[in-house]
């Protein structure tokens, strides 16, 4: 949608793509994809490609899942929140090792206490929180090596889009981890620091309302403007489709 591949994976299959990730002796990407993303990747070709390139793209919005099954596409939201607390879950069992990339330290520490809390044998490799800035190559450089050096199996960033998909592709390019995973407000959410959405407002489609309410001044560009951004968009290209299909059959 919006020019993005969107991959509707269940939480299930995630795991096993995960597993298949881990075996295969290179980094792969998963972008936990909402609707923010897309409609970013629209207007900018390589921003788009960067998502494009991604080994999964996951659903994470019900506006999401929804343009997808429009589409024709069978799909059903998977959060980032969801895969992070999933993926924590089943590796703990496999000695998984993960490293988190994101927040500010505060936030990392107060995210380390939850994940030890919810899953006490979880591993947790490294934390890190980088600067509020533009990296350069060689502190990314450094950045991966720290990872490699961790054994990281997992790399966690929540940097927020387009900033972690950014990040998480110039971590595959050195090999930084197996996999690397952009989960946007996860951290806050699985740390407490950001309450989500109540679960009815999940299920109705409604939780980017509860966030737009939580945070006006810093998201209401992103829901007030970038919603019937990414609505119009997704029905442009559904109605585009119809017409080059009725022109194919009329040929």
């Amino acid at each position: 949608m919006n020019g993005v591949r969107i991959d509707p994976v269940t939480p299930e299959e995630l795991l096993r793509a995960v597993d298949s990730f881990l075996s295969c002796g290179r980094s792969h990407v998963a972008h936990f994809c909402s609707a923010h993303p897309t409609t970013e990747a629209r207007g900018d070709p390589s921003y788009r490609d960067l998502l494009n390139r991604g080994d999964l793209n996951l659903p994470d919005g019900a506006a999401v899942a929804w343009a997808a099954r429009l589409s024709g596409t069978p799909a059903k939201r998977l959060s980032g929140t969801e895969g992070f607390r999933g993926v924590v879950h089943w590796g703990a069992n496999r000695g998984l090792r993960h490293y988190l990339y994101g927040g500010s330290p505060e936030a990392l520490r107060l995210l380390q206490e939850k994940l030890h809390a919810e899953e006490p044998r979880i591993v947790i490799a490294g934390a890190e929180s980088p600067p509020f800035r533009p990296l350069s190559d060689t502190e990314v450089g450094e950045a991966a090596e720290r990872m490699r050096a961790a054994r990281a199996d997992a790399v966690w960033v929540g940097l927020g889009a387009p900033k972690q998909d950014l990040m998480a592709a110039r971590l595959r390019d050195l090999d930084a981890a197996p996999t690397i995973f952009c989960v946007g407000a996860a951290f806050d959410f699985v740390a407490g620091t950001v309450k989500r959405a109540p679960r009815w407002m999940q299920r109705s489609g409604l939780e980017w309302l509860h966030r737009l309410l939580s945070e006006p001044r810093r998201l209401w560009r992103r829901y007030v403007i970038g919603n019937p951004r990414f609505v119009a968009g997704v029905l442009w290209d559904k109605l585009r489709g119809r017409a080059r299909s009725g022109s194919g059959r009329s040929a």
